[in-house]
């Protein structure tokens, strides 16, 4: 999604202490394919998130889990984390024996519905001693009433007497040093500046040190007996010793508080234990006459149709509802960020503070408002669509010196900006999304008519006039429908999916402006579409390619010929190929909103280039998959070819170790454009009329159903898959998520999409006025 970028830092002051402590202690983040992700679910109160609604004070904790632990765990806004892992560790007769590198793990929801459908976000994780000596099993969850989270922990002595340490990272203030913990037989403690945590339990433990990291976290529990000192500073371990078990099983509550001061924190993890596992596992579901997740799924009016048209009994749509509900701010209401994860996170350096992928990007935040649209959420996306000013150019955005109106890069979820970037697709989206919840009936016309003018006419007329930005890095000049970026975040040129949001949203907006009654602004909005879709296939369909009968879609063109073979630019450490050699499904983006009809000549004579599976790997974009008993085969997609946003094909390492680029990397399949597939051979069967019911059949068990397989036991789909290619370090199967980014929002949101779609028998991000205007007859 992200290219070289997304190693670049958030910047943010840090403490001396911290500083000195993150030069001698290098960290990292944790293992970026989850398994599961949870927080409370808040009710809004007038669209906005505050105490004393219908679901009480509002809780600011995220967790995740990957390997059978608990990772990264935020607290504040969605971004700020403050644990990096917490594991147990367990002493046996044979050794010491930790989670992770020696256990297998198990997801699980705690919390199902009759048919087997996860009704929160709520886990029961079960790691396994591979020499078979113990068993674990967690139960995660937070407090909705607190800022805290609840861990219960079983440990299960199978083979001899074991001793279980909690082993605590703390990453506090979003950072891996500069922190300052306390480790006693009542709480293990640590803070950054104004961020406090800590963790209690039911019990007290037998003993608790606070370590330096050091090289090793698991120093303290190595030695014949429980090492360290009371306190520590800089990169640090906080480690607690549990009873020793002869055998059978013994079960040990803990919360975890979060607060502005020690106090807090302190205060918070009492009140949840005090609580109880019963009563604040039940307040989290919204079990009875409590309002939690239950009441949310309940919520959701289109759900219940939507499980309907999947193909595994609507477990992967309601994980989908949880996961999308779950991966938004709980200050600022409608704040949807790309994914709770730090993609390749253990190898990507956490001395400052990095947001990773929990972060606003106008294009995912389309995607999963226009998803949780598609589920009948009512609230969220108009929350989400009144958001959108927050990350908007305006003439008073600090440190802007030029022209306003298009929409930030990525952005922290107060508005704070990280990369500055303009792609054309981030600006037309906004518009996109404010014109279907207008038409749903969800935005009244007055609100509407008063956004026009202070954020969509901004955002319309910088689409067509572009102008010279003044922000960060930079000042260049934009000239639409050229964009300085397309939706990969790498490059600048003609883009066939930046075009098509840029044409739609321009088409859109035309009626807007209408509405608003600015006839001339809607003339001049319908006029400037109307010459770049004159000029889509001049631009941007190369017929001198190499590939297949040489007339295709190319993926970016950064001149006014396709003909002329000149290279793009390298990017991720690959190759700089010319641009005749780079093909992607983008183009299948103009079809979905309106602009070309599915049967179009330029449209049909691209697939077979995009569907190549003969060329050389580095040229190739679709792979097919099969999966253990599951008849047939199951098709995927690359970005594009000469793809570097992945896992090195030639060493297996992370993307980007170190910082630096290496020309073995490769971008793997994504399941999103399994549902862009999808959405494509639905508008292909649409064209003359309602789809036919074998052709609907068809699409489920192709494209839905191969979406589904991508997910892994979380019910989690991942940004990027295993497709076989290169060494296999962590003993991916093929179609499994690796360590990008899991789970990814988009990709659920593309899921959640396509059953709509299906279930409507017309794609849903399909724009009337924009297909009667370019794409003419069919739905």
């Amino acid at each position: 999604m992200r290219c070289l970028k997304m190693l670049a830092l958030a910047s943010a002051a840090v403490t001396a202490l911290g500083a000195v402590a993150r030069a001698e202690t290098p960290t990292t983040w944790s293992y970026a394919a989850k398994t599961g992700v949870g927080a409370s679910y808040e009710a809004y109160v007038d669209g906005a998130y505050k105490d004393g609604g219908p679901t009480g004070a509002v809780s600011k904790v995220w967790f995740s889990i990957a390997d059978g632990t608990l990772t990264e765990t935020m607290y504040g806004l969605i971004h700020e984390a403050q644990i990096k892992q917490l594991r147990v560790a367990v002493k046996t007769a044979s050794g010491l024996a930790v989670e992770g590198a020696d256990t297998t793990a198990r997801t699980e929801y705690l919390h199902l519905d009759a048919a087997g459908r996860p009704l929160s976000p709520a886990y029961k994780v079960t790691t396994t001693d591979k020499q078979g000596r113990f068993e674990i099993e967690k139960r995660i969850f937070t407090d909705p009433d607190q800022n805290a989270l609840f861990v219960r922990v079983t440990v299960r002595a199978l083979k001899g007497p074991v001793t279980p340490f909690l082993v605590l990272e703390p990453h506090m203030a979003n950072t891996g040093g500069g922190d300052a913990g306390a480790a006693s037989a009542s709480a293990l403690r640590a803070y950054e500046g104004k961020a406090f945590m800590s963790l209690k339990g039911a019990r007290s433990f037998v003993k608790a040190v606070a370590t330096p990291l050091g090289s090793d976290a698991l120093s303290a529990v190595k030695a014949a007996t429980l090492t360290g000192g009371a306190s520590a500073k800089g990169a640090i371990v906080l480690t607690a010793e549990l009873p020793r078990q002869a055998t059978g099983e013994a079960t040990y509550d803990f919360a975890v508080g979060f607060g502005g001061d020690a106090v807090a924190a302190d205060q918070a993890a009492s009140a949840t234990l005090s609580t109880g596992y019963d009563e604040v596992l039940a307040r989290y579901n919204g079990e009875g006459d409590r309002v939690g997740w239950e009441d949310y799924l309940a919520s959701l009016t289109e759900l219940p149709r939507l499980r309907k048209a999947s193909e595994d009994g609507g477990k992967l749509v309601q994980a989908s509802a949880l996961m999308l509900k779950v991966q938004e701010d709980r200050t600022y209401a409608g704040a949807l960020i790309a994914s709770l994860s730090n993609p390749w996170g253990d190898t990507v350096d956490a001395s400052k503070p990095s947001t990773g992928y929990k972060a606003v990007w106008p294009r995912d935040f389309y995607q999963c408002a226009m998803a949780l649209a598609a589920l009948g959420d009512r609230e969220t996306p108009l929350a989400a669509f009144h958001y959108l000013p927050q990350v908007q150019v305006k003439v008073d955005t600090k440190g802007n010196t030029g022209v306003g109106g298009w929409f930030l890069q990525k952005t922290w979820v107060d508005g704070t900006t990280e990369w500055v970037g303009v792609q054309l697709d981030q600006t037309a989206m906004p518009i996109m999304l404010g014109w279907k919840l207008w038409k749903l009936g969800w935005l009244p016309e007055a609100d509407l008519k008063a956004y026009y003018g202070k954020m969509i006419k901004p955002a319309a007329d910088f689409l067509v006039d572009g102008g010279k930005v003044g922000i960060g890095w930079n000042h260049e000049t934009i000239t639409p429908p050229f964009t300085q970026q397309e939706r990969w975040e790498e490059q600048g040129g003609h883009s066939p999916s930046t075009t098509a949001a840029t044409i739609a949203g321009l088409i859109v907006a035309g009626d807007i402006a209408e509405l608003a009654g600015d006839a001339a602004g809607a003339a001049r909005y319908r006029a400037t579409a109307d010459a770049y879709s004159a000029k889509v296939e001049a631009r941007m369909v190369t017929t001198k390619g190499p590939f297949g009968d040489g007339t295709y879609y190319v993926r970016l063109n950064p001149s006014e010929d396709p003909n002329d073979h000149a290279p793009i630019g390298a990017a991720n450490g690959q190759i700089a190929p010319p641009k005749d050699q780079v093909v992607d499904g983008g183009f299948l983006e103009l079809v979905r909103y309106g602009v070309r009809r599915a049967d179009d000549a330029a449209i049909v004579g691209s697939l077979p280039e995009l569907d190549d599976t003969s060329r050389a790997d580095l040229y190739r974009v679709r792979y097919d998959f099969k999966f253990p008993g599951v008849k047939g085969e199951f098709p995927g997609w690359r970005r594009y070819d000469v793809d570097g946003y992945g896992e090195d094909a030639q060493t297996g390492a992370n993307y980007g170790v170190g910082g630096k680029m290496s020309p073995g990397q490769r971008g793997r399949v994504w399941p999103i454009f399994t549902g862009e597939r999808g959405h494509y051979e639905l508008a292909l069967a649409s064209l003359n009329g309602k789809p036919s019911a074998a052709a609907i059949r068809k699409i489920r068990d192709r494209y839905v159903r191969a979406m589904e397989l991508f997910a892994n036991e979380g019910l989690l789909i991942p940004e990027q898959v295993w497709d076989g290619i290169g060494p296999n370090p962590h003993g991916y199967a093929r179609g499994e998520g690796t360590d990008s980014a899991t789970p990814l929002a988009w990709s659920h949101a593309e899921y959640v999409k396509l059953l709509r779609s299906v279930s409507d028998g017309q794609v849903w991000d399909r724009y009337d006025p924009v297909a009667a205007r370019y794409a003419k007859s069919g739905l």
